[in-house]
C-alpha cells in the first residue's frame, strides 16, 4: 500500500453542503472504492482558503482510469460539479501533495 495526498478546492459557501453529500455517499461509491483497494481514505476542510486536503492509502497496482472511467464515479463527480472546481469532464480538479512526514 502507499499513502496518496491530494487537495481539491470547494466554490465559497459550499463547505456545509459538501459534508452534508458525504455524509450521505451512496453505497454503490463506497462499494466501488473498497473495490477499488482504497482504504484510510479522509478528506479535511480548510475554510479560510476554501482548500479540502485528502489522504488514502492505495494498493501497490492501484489503476485509476480503470476507476475515473466507472459510470458510478462519473455520476458521483457530476452530482459535485456545482460545489467544486472541475475539469471540463466533470471530475474535480485534483493536485498531487508531497508526504513531507508521517508518524506510524
Amino acid at each position: 500500500m502507499k499513502r496518496y495526498y491530494f487537495k481539491m478546492k470547494l466554490k465559497p459557501g459550499c463547505g456545509d453542503e459538501y459534508k452534508k453529500r458525504h455524509a450521505e455517499i451512496w453505497p454503490e461509491l463506497k462499494g466501488l472504492l473498497r473495490i477499488a483497494g482504497i482504504e484510510d481514505y479522509s478528506i479535511s476542510f480548510d475554510k479560510e482558503t476554501n482548500i479540502l486536503y485528502a489522504s488514502q492509502k492505495l494498493p501497490d497496482d492501484f489503476e485509476g482510469e480503470k476507476l475515473s472511467n466507472n459510470p458510478v464515479m462519473r455520476k458521483w463527480w457530476k452530482y459535485m460539479a456545482d460545489i467544486m472546481e472541475t475539469n471540463e469532464d466533470a471530475s474535480p480538479v485534483c493536485v498531487e501533495l508531497e508526504e513531507m512526514f508521517y508518524l506510524e
